[in-house]
């Protein structure tokens, strides 16, 4: 679920409970992409400036204030412009209800890893899967086959679209620089990253990279914000600062150290930080 997390923390899991009726359509990669929302309310702009506001996709701007909730059912009620929620276990009306209140709205899927738990858990290859990532019921995918990944992310995402998400947050995008039990170098990871960040683009949606620290200079303009777990604990957050200089933010967010450890730092630097549970509830500590 947790990239950093699941290194840092190891084999602690957190229930997800797969909510009926929310599988995702069949699609690939090929044909155009629809235009605009397909939820009833287009949120007003949160938007920063650059190629993918001119492109028709959302861009959020630095510094702006964001909830992620992957678990239990979702809290509307937090007065924030961005939410980043799980795309198979929210329905579109979660979505709609946020675009009304002025949120815009992430779609959270897994992009490196395998869930026993999803609905489509069945379509992917079993010589595809690799060792367990640390968390319950998931198992690295070999993301060489990107001719076979293609399709699977693909149809994801065109549940994220079809449920009128703004954006989506592929999760364990840095496989190469974890024991996956494949031989997955950097440039298998660039490849499949700049992959992934393309099918959100076709689609419409904006794209974040997940974690992925030592691939940020060569990735940055194939995504449109950051999304880091614990930059400030591992002393690693000046390496995310391209995002803020490119007029992209950076979701940022720790488990362990108090706020006071950490805000004044990232706010300096101009990240949108929060302390969080590591079930990733609705409770949150802004900066």
């Amino acid at each position: 679920m947790s990239g950093r997390a699941a290194r840092a923390l190891g084999c602690v899991a957190v229930l997800l409970l797969a909510a009926a009726g929310c599988s995702s359509p069949g699609g690939d990669d090929s044909g155009p992409a629809p235009s605009g929302p397909t939820s009833a309310h287009t949120p007003p702009s949160t938007s920063g400036s650059g190629a993918a506001a001119a492109a028709g996709r959302w861009q959020p701007a630095p510094g702006a204030a964001w909830q992620w909730q992957l678990s239990g059912t979702v809290d509307t009620s937090v007065d924030v412009p961005v939410y980043d929620i799980d795309g198979f276990e929210n329905d579109a009306g979660v979505v709609t209800r946020l675009h009304h209140a002025g949120r815009r709205v992430i779609c959270y899927v897994n992009a490196g890893a395998w869930e026993s738990f999803r609905p489509d858990a069945a379509r992917f290859p079993t010589a595809l899967l690799g060792r367990g990532d640390g968390w319950d019921g998931e198992r690295w995918l070999d993301i060489r086959a990107l001719d076979r990944l293609r399709p699977l992310m693909a149809s994801r995402f065109d549940m994220c679209r079809a449920k009128g998400f703004d954006a989506v947050e592929p999760d364990l995008v840095e496989g190469y620089a974890n024991s996956t039990g494949f031989p997955l170098t950097a440039a298998d990871q660039l490849a499949y990253n700049r992959m992934i960040a393309a099918l959100a683009h076709a689609r419409g949606l904006a794209v974040g990279l997940k974690n992925d620290l030592g691939q940020v200079p060569q990735l940055l303009g194939d995504f449109d914000f950051s999304v880091d777990e614990q930059c400030a604990q591992y002393d690693e957050c000046g390496r995310l600062s391209p995002f803020i200089a490119a007029g992209k933010p950076v979701f940022h967010v720790e488990y362990e150290l108090k706020p006071a450890r950490f805000c004044p730092a990232v706010r300096k630097l101009g990240f949108s930080s929060m302390a969080k549970h590591l079930s990733l509830d609705a409770w949150r500590e802004p900066c």
